[in-house]
């Protein structure tokens, strides 16, 4: 990749498969964004990239990819396989792109203070994934393992999904008077069954039916 193609990039702006960083000041936290697109659908991380897509360079490009790399490899679980480009811009600065295939290996996360946290992407932004997030990511490995009955709370919630755009776990508990772990495990399999969409959001997850799609 050349440098008038990173700026291309760049022009085009942050968004659900690019993310800009300046400089690898935080690797522990730049690691979240390269989660979150692997877990999403992929993109490209750029370094010595402004936030307003300035492809300003970094000094010592070589000591930012360093720093990222060993970040990578030491706090990304499950590791995974990155293709990166180093491209100077004059003899003192250089930019660093990193592309993040959507991963066959999801959920990947990284542990802090010892607890599991995985990122999903949602437009230019990285959020962390919710339990719902996570057990579908976890089980589209074996789609073909999902099985479930179509009863009294599936059959409310598609009522209310015809009336309304979206319906939260917290609203399917209230409106099927069921216990969190029970709502959460029928959301998950109407999901990975393709009768129900997921949108992820920072305060409560979105489900929608696919005809809203």
């Amino acid at each position: 990749m050349t440098i008038q193609d990173i700026t291309k990039l760049a022009q085009k702006g942050e968004g659900l498969h690019v993310e800009f960083k300046k400089k690898a000041a935080h690797p522990e936290k730049i690691v979240k964004e390269i989660i979150a697109l692997a877990n999403t659908e992929g993109g490209y991380l750029l370094l010595g990239v402004d936030d307003d897509g300035t492809v300003s360079g970094q000094r010592y490009i070589e000591e930012e990819v360093y720093a990222m790399d060993k970040a990578i490899k030491e706090l990304i679980h499950p590791p995974m396989s990155l293709e990166r480009d180093v491209i100077p811009i004059n003899q003192k600065k250089g930019v660093a792109i990193y592309r993040v295939g959507k991963s066959a290996d999801a959920p990947h996360f990284t542990l802090e203070d010892k607890k599991k946290k995985a990122y999903v992407r949602v437009a230019d932004r990285s959020i962390q994934a919710s339990r719902e997030m996570w057990e579908i990511m976890k089980r589209k490995k074996n789609p073909n393992n999902v099985i479930f009955k179509y009863g009294r709370k599936e059959e409310l919630l598609m009522k209310a999904l015809a009336n309304k755009p979206y319906v939260t776990l917290k609203e399917f508990m209230a409106m099927a008077r069921i216990p969190v772990f029970i709502a959460s495990k029928t959301l998950v399999k109407l999901v990975l069954a393709n009768v129900l969409e997921v949108i992820p959001q920072e305060s409560e997850d979105k489900f929608i039916t696919k005809a809203h799609l």
